[in-house]
């Protein structure tokens, strides 16, 4: 047969042409769909819809090298685009994709392998099929490939891979690490950032921190720091060494080789927010652990959480706030850092940002609990008039830490005064009001701080506070239940707060609670009889009898014994009732 020269202008003629005999011609076609598809998304669609996919899918198992590379190059390039993704699952092509793994295969045949097999492992169906199909190991053999393209694609497919943490056990049994680290010396910046990121993914993992450990990872992630020419990579890097901080042995080695006292002068003169932001969130993490703590101190972290206040990024003052807060566990930090940093966090009270406000009120609820040192700096600072501000934000936990701060405050008595004559009691009213279970309980224990004053209990009483109070001794809430139970306590020491309190049903609710073995405590036991005392009359009515300790005095009035669930009445409603043969009401009224 006489060679024939067709000249095709259209892909489907190409599509066509992979159902040849002829190797030339599978060859040629495949070389054409490739790039008609690596135009545009427009193209790849194109393809999919003339059925190439199905057609090329033959090919990968070709006998012809030159065929299978280039059908294996078109589906590396089809294999962007989120519909040909998924005709790919169905047709389970990372089966026939990791066989072309081998060392002996063609470079551009795993150049294109792994790019699919890249782009395919983002899903999480395709992440379990590749590593059930042994995919892992031939990827990591690959991260030791001279073609870079293959390193940065089988480094990517890692990445995604990782993000299951089932994945990243079997990544460390399989030696990741080294690979992984002789990426980060690569002459390529996305290949040594993919490695960074990998690595602060499978470092999560502790097992995985002391195996970057023994193979020198901590000196390779500083001598990146050391490097102002990789400064796009400092934040990745920085991402990992924050995972290494969380271990106390790894810390104590970074410590002794003069590893911590490095980075932390990096830190220091690093301007770059990112950084700042990551390496406060990076001691966060760290500072669940005591020893870890101590050695922190040791290196004087809360002079560059300190510094970290006063810069211009939001996102940065939130994060240095946090780790002000983690920091506090320790004692000594405490010092330091309420000393020096209240004044500062203090100020960000006044940002218009309010995440910047709650973090920063939040690390004040912990440098003054337990510390009155701290407490006095903070009055001492003029923070009483902010945080009283505070209170009327919109974040729930801005909220229920100012009122936690003005709380500590208020064990000292010139700061109680100061906080009472701002109308504490009047701001504690909407608190009590809201569906926060936090905010409930700290503004149901403040009152109970403030209320000890007559005054203060006039002020709740008059704001409306005494009803959003009683309806906290319904919550479902211990610890709401528990304060709420202490607030009524105090203000039942009032007797018009009594009446009311009464009228609004606590007394009941209180009767509940104490028949329950699981829902009372002392406080309703407590907040009853304290209602009962303020309230004789009621009193002698449930009970029955009065102690020696209650004096009645006028107003009182014997209306004889009400049964359990039935309403006590107030003289005023008794008086509006008709005459009945019943038992005569006593008043007392001597004067």
């Amino acid at each position: 047969f006489d060679p024939v020269l067709i000249e095709s202008k259209t892909p489907a003629t190409a599509v066509l042409m992979l159902s040849s005999p002829e190797n030339e011609v599978l060859a040629k076609a495949c070389d054409a769909l490739y790039k008609f598809a690596s135009k545009d998304d427009e193209n790849k669609l194109t393809l999919l819809g003339l059925g190439a996919l199905e057609h090329l899918y033959k090919l990968l198992s070709h006998e012809d090298p030159i065929v299978r590379r280039n059908a294996v190059m078109v589906f590396g390039i089809m294999a962007s685009h989120c519909d040909v993704k998924k005709l790919l699952r169905e047709l389970d092509i990372t089966n026939l994709l990791i066989p072309q793994l081998v060392p002996e295969e063609d470079v551009v045949i795993h150049e294109f392998a792994t790019l699919c097999l890249a782009y395919m492992a983002v899903e999480y169906t395709s992440k379990v099929k590749i590593v059930e199909q042994g995919g892992l190991e031939p990827l990591i053999r690959l991260l030791g490939s001279p073609d870079p393209d293959v390193k940065k694609n089988s480094v990517e497919c890692i990445y995604h891979l990782v993000q299951d943490f089932q994945n990243r056990a079997a990544v460390r049994d399989l030696n990741v690490i080294p690979p992984l680290l002789g990426l980060l010396e690569s002459e390529y910046p996305v290949i040594q950032s993919l490695a960074l990121q990998t690595l602060e993914v499978i470092s999560k993992d502790r097992e995985t921190r002391i195996i970057l450990e023994e193979n020198k990872g901590i000196d390779f992630l500083l001598n990146i720091l050391e490097n102002s020419e990789l400064g796009d990579l400092h934040i990745e890097t920085l991402a990992v060494l924050g995972n290494c901080l969380q271990d106390v042995h790894t810390l104590q080695l970074i410590q002794l080789t003069g590893g911590l006292e490095k980075l932390l002068s990096f830190l220091e003169v690093s301007t770059v927010p990112d950084i700042q932001k990551n390496a406060a969130k990076a001691i966060t993490k760290a500072a669940y652990d005591a020893e870890i703590l101590k050695i922190l101190h040791w290196e004087e972290v809360e002079k560059f959480l300190l510094s970290l206040l006063e810069t211009d990024s939001d996102e940065v003052k939130i994060a240095a706030s946090q780790a002000i807060s983690a920091m506090c566990e320790n004692i000594n930090s405490k010092s330091v850092l309420g000393l020096q940093g209240i004044p500062q966090l203090v100020q960000l009270l006044s940002s218009d940002n309010e995440e910047v406000k709650e973090a920063a009120v939040t690390a004040l609820t912990n440098l003054t609990t337990a510390s009155p040192r701290n407490a006095s700096i903070v009055a001492e600072a003029e923070g009483i008039e902010p945080l009283m501000n505070t209170l009327n934000v919109q974040r729930d936990g801005a909220v229920a830490n100012a009122i936690a701060v003005l709380t500590n405050l208020s064990l000292q008595e010139p700061s109680r005064v100061s906080i009472r004559s701002c109308g504490i009691m009047s701001a504690l009213a909407r608190p009590l009001r809201s569906t926060n279970s936090q905010v409930q309980s700290k503004a149901a224990f403040a009152v109970a701080a403030f209320g000890c004053d007559a005054d203060a209990r006039t002020e709740l009483r008059n704001a409306g506070g005494l009803g959003p109070l009683a309806k906290l001794l319904h919550s479902k809430n211990e610890e709401v239940r528990r304060n709420a139970c202490w607030a009524v306590m105090v203000c039942a020491s009032d007797e018009l707060a009594a009446v009311e309190l009464c009228s609004l049903g606590a007394l009941d609710i209180l009767e509940e609670i104490n028949l329950s073995t699981k829902c009372k405590n002392k406080f309703s036991e407590a907040a009853l009889e304290k209602l009962l005392d303020s309230n004789l009359s009621q009193k002698y009515s449930r009970m029955g009898y009065l102690s020696s300790s209650n004096i009645i005095t006028d107003g009182f009035y014997d209306c004889g014994q009400v049964k359990h669930g039935k309403k006590f009445l107030s003289l005023e409603e008794l008086s509006k009732q008709e005459l009945t043969d019943r038992r005569a009401i006593i008043f007392i009224n001597a004067k």
